[in-house]
């Protein structure tokens, strides 16, 4: 059918467009976030890229449904503008119709926004945590660039190093300044290695020499040493029971009544219901008049948009904190259905009685 078609290429086109400026977007905004993490010893400089594709991967979910969203409300709100609404209306369509070809539209998206969040959510952040842990999990000399000046994770030391061939392991002209407890040390020697005991590292310093200054008390120490050995870190297994509700696949989050878990549960389960309700929300709320040169149809869409989502994570930090339980977070996304079918009803038979009042005028008698 005519209607049918028209109205799902134009959602296509316009979902398309949307998607691409959210996404560059994001990536920006997680862009400059992962280079400051890189730029503070976080994260490994070569991992940004990777890191920035997890990022992408898992946002998926939220992207695609503001995408749709604005996509749905853009459209419609263009058709009022341009009164091809009023064309579909005096043919006898109403604003209930368009609910099929946008179901027909949005199945796929919101097929996808499921598979993500049952998988690639859950996986994308275990990839990203590894990544993570097995970064700050290295020794500290590993982590120090050659002729660069390098913070510690804990902070309380600074590195310079020069690297001796191509072994990682091995260093030359150490540099290491510690402060702690109110005591500031220079440590400097001509070579330094890394030896591995269990899950402790140590960094094993050789010829040079350790100048200590207590700042309280300004008294001052000087020691010279053939081999000096600082523990520099300890390797953390996690284990998969202690793993964040967030690296969980559904069957785990399903089988564990631990608030935490039942939250996140709630939290996806959410994200989906969400994504389908915003698809009548975004009916109801495009209505605009064309008489009017300015629309705020969109900025409205856009404020529900934020306080639906945000009411999502709330009710998941209500679950996890244990004062709701998951089926009444899902309750609250019926309430937005019935709200939604309300707003929609509202809609056609408020412009049904206009058409009918017009009518009436028409035909009455001068």
């Amino acid at each position: 059918m005519l209607f049918d078609s028209t109205v799902r290429q134009e959602l296509s086109r316009t979902f398309g467009a949307t998607l691409v400026v959210i996404l560059t977007i994001v990536l920006t905004v997680f862009l400059i976030k992962t280079i400051g993490e890189a730029a503070g010893g976080v994260v490994a400089p070569q991992d940004v890229v990777l890191l920035l594709g997890y990022v992408a991967l898992a946002h998926l979910p939220t992207m695609l449904s503001l995408s749709l969203f604005v996509a749905i409300v853009v459209t419609l709100s263009r058709m009022y503008r341009d009164s091809e609404m009023v064309i579909w209306f005096a043919s006898g369509v109403g604003l209930s119709r368009f609910v099929r070809p946008v179901l027909r539209t949005s199945w796929p998206v919101l097929l996808v926004i499921g598979l993500s969040l049952a998988f690639v959510w859950p996986w994308v952040n275990r990839a990203a945590n590894d990544l993570r842990e097995r970064y700050t999990q290295r020794s500290d000399l590993l982590r120090v660039a050659p002729g660069v000046f390098q913070t510690s994770r804990d902070g309380s030391r600074v590195f310079f190093v020069e690297r001796d061939g191509d072994d990682a392991n091995v260093a030359r002209n150490v540099f290491v300044l510690t402060q702690r407890g109110g005591r500031e040390s220079v440590t400097t020697a001509a070579a330094g290695r890394i030896e591995v005991e269990g899950d402790r590292r140590y960094v094993v310093l050789e010829h040079g020499q350790r100048n200590e200054t207590d700042a309280a008390r300004g008294d001052k120490a000087l020691a010279s040493f053939e081999h000096y050995r600082v523990l520099v870190g300890e390797r953390a297994v996690q284990r998969a029971e202690d793993r964040s509700p967030r690296e969980l696949y559904l069957p785990a989050l399903l089988a564990d009544p631990q608030p935490r878990r039942q939250g996140e549960l709630a939290w996806r389960l959410g994200m989906l219901l969400g994504a389908g309700n915003l698809l009548l929300l975004a009916i109801g709320l495009a209505a605009t008049n064309p008489r009017r040169a300015s629309s705020w149809s969109l900025l409205f869409a856009l404020l529900a948009f934020v306080v639906y989502f945000n009411l999502i994570t709330l009710t998941k930090a209500w679950v996890a904190g244990g004062r709701i339980g998951t089926g009444t977070a899902l309750a609250v996304h019926a309430l937005v259905f019935a709200f939604a079918l309300g707003l929609l009803w509202w809609r056609e038979h408020a412009q049904a009685a206009s058409r009918f009042a017009r009518a009436r005028r028409a035909a009455a008698p001068a």
